[in-house]
């Protein structure tokens, strides 16, 4: 798809690919940071199930600190930064020309605050307001089967059936969401077929109310980049005072830069750390336990002298009444007899026929074979 952007002689402008990625990227770093959170929260519940039950609200408010400081720093949001973009403020008219004889990155291109306030609204607000709406509309019973919808969400399937403006509202909502997201989608799809084929500057439609195009950092961005990562800090006093004060200044700075490499990074170990304890990953079988080796079934209890005769040579013959055992039902001893046998018994005698354990009417387990 790099023809679709070189046809123009325009090599600074991003594929389809290269912003669809970036997306994706973005969109991995929720339920992995979900899943972290989900795991220490089973040993720390005090301090993390909060942030686990309002995980939205959270993740919106971290990146609300995250994606601000790129769009100030980079002039591009985390993920356009991880994949060599950047954003900038589209001219009236194309400039390309004079910045290339002059040189540099100009001065105009750089984003003000009216754009980060409208990049951070569509950055960290929509993505929220999107879960969120998606949230209500499966606590609505949403895409599930109704007769399961009615077993689990009895208070809310009663108040989708209230006679009332907020039954109506629910009820409009349930029915409509599904058609207002996947026109969402049809509009995106059609921006990014019209973004493909030069038809748009624009990959998604805000951005033209934004103010702003994304393109690939050039040369001179990355001499910037490289000058303003030697810079010094301003001279002064070299005692321990100012050093602490410098380092309290740099340090959340440098933590916010060395996300673009410990997030990518973190999402990697989750989602092998995911595939190595799951099921069906094959890893598994190559590891041993270290708890040693499985633990062997107890072994069955013997006969009681004063219990019936039981003949461990005739299989599937039930113990009580000599016939093939019918709707197979064990005992908390082990032994297996008829279902109806073995409720008879249990209910009339309270115990095993064959061992005298005490067995209850409930303890009986029936067996799928």
């Amino acid at each position: 798809m790099e023809f679709f952007n070189d046809v123009g002689g325009d090599a600074l402008k991003p594929s389809l690919f290269e912003l669809v990625a970036q997306e994706q990227l973005r969109d991995l770093l929720q339920p992995a940071l979900k899943y972290v959170l989900s795991v220490f929260a089973q040993r720390y519940p005090r301090y993390l199930l909060r942030l686990v039950n309002r995980h939205e609200e959270f993740y919106a408010l971290l990146m609300f600190f995250v994606e601000r400081h790129y769009l100030k720093t980079h002039n591009a949001s985390f993920a356009e930064n991880f994949y060599g973009l950047k954003r900038r403020r589209r001219p009236l008219f194309p400039t390309e020309r004079a910045t290339a004889a002059v040189g540099g990155v100009p001065a105009h291109e750089k984003l003000r605050s009216r754009e980060i306030s409208r990049s951070l609204l569509f950055l960290v607000g929509l993505p929220y307001l999107r879960a969120k709406a998606q949230d209500y509309y499966e606590e609505l019973g949403g895409g599930i089967d109704p007769e399961l919808a009615n077993a689990g969400n009895e208070r809310h399937i009663l108040a989708l059936t209230e006679e009332t403006w907020k039954g109506k509202l629910r009820r409009f909502y349930k029915t409509a969401y599904p058609w207002l997201n996947t026109s969402f989608e049809i509009w995106l799809l059609v921006y990014n077929i019209a973004y493909l084929f030069d038809r748009t500057p624009y990959y998604r439609p805000w951005l033209s109310w934004t103010g702003v195009d994304l393109r690939r950092l050039g040369s001179e961005d990355m001499r910037a980049a490289q000058t303003a990562l030697r810079r010094q800090p301003d001279d002064g006093p070299k005692g321990l005072r100012s050093t602490l004060g410098r380092l309290l200044v740099q340090s959340p700075r440098f933590l916010l830069d060395s996300l673009k490499v410990l997030l990518p990074t973190a999402i990697f170990f989750v989602k092998f750390l995911e595939w190595w304890y799951s099921p069906s990953s094959p890893a598994r079988a190559l590891s041993t336990s270290p708890l040693g080796p499985a633990v062997p079934p107890p072994r069955l209890l013997p006969p009681h002298p004063q219990g019936i005769r039981f003949d461990d040579v005739k299989y599937g013959e039930c113990p009580l009444c000599h016939g093939p055992i019918a709707n197979a039902t064990a005992m908390p001893s082990g032994y297996v007899y008829c279902y109806r046998c073995a409720y008879d018994y249990a209910q009339k005698h309270g115990k095993c026929p064959v061992t005298l354990l005490p067995s209850r009417v409930w303890q009986l387990r029936k067996i799928l074979v």
